[in-house]
């Protein structure tokens, strides 16, 4: 079925049918919206990686003492002043470096304040889990640390979040409270946790400046995709309902 009315150009005439167009509109209309929520979500990704990295790279300050609205602290570079409890050591699950799976160490800072503060020292190898096998690792006394502040728990989807394994030390999120009662410490600060910074330790293990800053981005070109297909269909479109123009033709 032709639709009534159509459009003439060299020598060809453009006679769009029923089917096809209500076929083809919707579909050029949602190729199009995906193309312009990619673009939406472009700038968010933007957004938020230049807050991350304008967090990240400010001078380090001090760890505040009230922690009631930790979203506004993530990312933050801060400085600690505490006690390392070695003999508590978490280890985080499944962690890669360049290529390598291993562990990250996270060992509670007792602070000078009396609270204690779980810190994410770095990626080690699966074989030196033993602190015995990295004892220039383990520093001794007070020290000074620097780091990004992080949020704890899950940051996947919610439907492949894995459970822990306290029994076992084992753990693939960080779990403040939960930590805290598999390693026996009182006072341990829920809301955040801290990811060291590079600085290299004693003996090159841990591994610090692990905290990924970066983010995927690939919206762009997700956005270009949807709009070339657009393009793409309603090129066909047009050429599918081109026809010779035979109302000029002699008889």
């Amino acid at each position: 079925m032709t639709l009534p009315g159509h459009l003439r150009l060299a020598g060809r005439r453009f006679s769009p049918t029923l089917w096809p167009t209500l076929i083809t509109v919707p579909t050029l209309i949602a190729l199009i919206a995906l193309g312009l929520w990619q673009l939406e979500r472009l700038e968010w990704k933007e957004s938020l990686i230049f807050e991350r990295q304008s967090r990240s790279q400010a001078p380090a300050a001090h760890l505040p003492d009230g922690l009631d609205q930790p979203h506004g602290l993530e990312f933050q570079a801060v400085r600690m002043r505490g006690r390392l409890l070695h003999d508590n050591e978490l280890y985080l699950a499944a962690r890669a470096l360049n290529g390598r799976v291993g562990l990250h160490v996270v060992t509670p800072l007792a602070l000078d304040d009396g609270r204690i503060l779980l810190v994410n020292r770095g990626w080690i190898p699966e074989g030196r889990r033993g602190p015995a096998t990295r004892p220039e690792g383990q520093v001794r006394g007070d020290l000074e640390l620097t780091g990004l502040v992080r949020l704890p728990g899950w940051k996947g989807p919610t439907w492949l979040v894995p459970d822990n394994q306290p029994d076992e030390n084992i753990w693939f999120w960080v779990d403040p409270p939960a930590m805290a009662e598999a390693a026996g410490l009182q006072s341990v600060i829920s809301e955040v946790y801290v990811d060291a910074g590079p600085a290299e330790n004693p003996g090159g293990l841990p591994v610090g400046g692990q905290t990924r800053i970066e983010l995927p981005n690939d919206h762009l070109q997700y956005a270009l995709t949807w709009f070339a297909l657009a393009l793409s269909l309603a090129v066909i479109y047009v050429i599918y309902h081109l026809r010779r123009d035979t109302d000029g033709d002699a008889p």
